[in-house]
């Protein structure tokens, strides 16, 4: 099943995507884990109140393990965990994995996951689905870390047809399927999203035919150079796409908002951190959606800013110019 109509019938999709939009995202946690889990309190309370706003999403991350090397814990908590508690916390924000590391979980256990989330939340689960780029994680899991390529396809293979069909007939290095067992539950809309992230080891044709949208790094956000660049990447993408539906790209920045509303773009941390006030965010965004970029994921945490401070300037000044898709209303769960 690879029909574009299914995803108008899906809640989570259908806020954060439309042709020729832009719509807003968080990406959590808002604020950085500092060596004590009890330093992360008080997140909840800012994500209810984005809840009532016309942010479209919110994101968590997939890192399985401490890297020294990044430096980067993620959320600290397991995603589907932390979906699962979001799934319970929140009724109107899509909730997106960006992105879940395809390759270093059996998919069973994956579309299980994904689909159990996606019920409890009422179908608002968007999958970013990555093949893995911090090779250490690899050999804990007992894995090559350079056949991920080939293994993605499978885990990709494997998650859609777990997902989307009943009793599936599947056969790869992954395991085998003779059509007499079946996955459940199945997803509210009978399609989970699936972004594929970055390339993920493969081909922008396979990309183009397989993936429901694109998951892209923004390069250089604070010139209008990397601006034009991105945006010929993605209309030389979208070309490739079979029948020239519509699939949406999405991006993330991560931001340090400065206090200044006309503070210009400036490139912190060799590139990794925008430091923007709010008009040259809002011109950015236009920017962005101008070129065919359809969500932005927004970060906070490495800000000089308190993150609840900056996320409320950020839904009264910038979000109202990019607000949510009306989209399907998400399903009472059933639990």
């Amino acid at each position: 099943m690879n029909d574009v109509s299914v995803l108008d019938a899906h809640p989570g999709f259908g806020r954060m995507f439309a042709p020729g939009r832009l719509t807003l995202g968080l990406f959590l946690p808002l604020w950085p884990y500092a060596g004590d889990m009890k330093a992360m309190a008080g997140q909840a309370e800012v994500i209810k109140r984005a809840d009532a706003s016309p942010l479209s999403a919110v994101w968590v991350r997939d890192v399985p393990l401490l890297d020294p090397g990044f430096g980067d814990v993620g959320q600290v908590y397991d995603p589907w965990t932390y979906l699962s508690w979001l799934a319970a916390h929140t009724k109107r924000l899509s909730l997106a994995a960006g992105s879940a590391v395809f390759t270093l979980r059996h998919p069973i256990d994956l579309a299980k996951q994904a689909a159990s989330i996606d019920q409890l939340a009422g179908g608002r689960l968007v999958l970013g689905a990555a093949s893995g780029d911090r090779a250490s994680e690899f050999p804990a899991y007992g894995l090559d870390h350079t056949t991920r390529g080939e293994r993605y396809r499978d885990a990709f293979e494997w998650f859609r047809g777990l997902t989307e069909t009943t009793g599936p007939t599947i056969s790869s290095a992954l395991g085998r399927m003779g059509g007499g067992l079946d996955l459940l539950p199945k997803p509210v809309a009978r399609r989970i999203p699936l972004l594929v992230t970055g390339s993920s080891q493969q081909k922008p044709e396979w990309i183009a035919e397989h993936a429901d949208g694109w998951l892209v790094h923004p390069g250089s956000p604070n010139s209008i150079a990397g601006t034009d660049a991105l945006g010929h990447k993605v209309a030389a993408w979208r070309e490739l796409i079979p029948g020239g539906r519509f699939k949406p790209v999405a991006t993330n920045e991560w931001l340090d908002l400065a206090e200044d509303p006309h503070a210009p773009p400036q490139s912190l941390r060799g590139g990794f951190v925008l430091r923007i006030g709010t008009q040259a965010l809002i011109e950015q965004l236009h920017r962005w959606q101008e070129r065919g970029i359809n969500h932005a994921a927004l970060g906070v945490q490495h800000g000089r800013r308190p993150a609840a401070e900056v996320v409320a300037q950020l839904i009264e000044d910038v979000v109202p110019h990019f607000p949510a898709m009306a989209g399907p209303e998400p399903e009472e769960p059933v639990w």
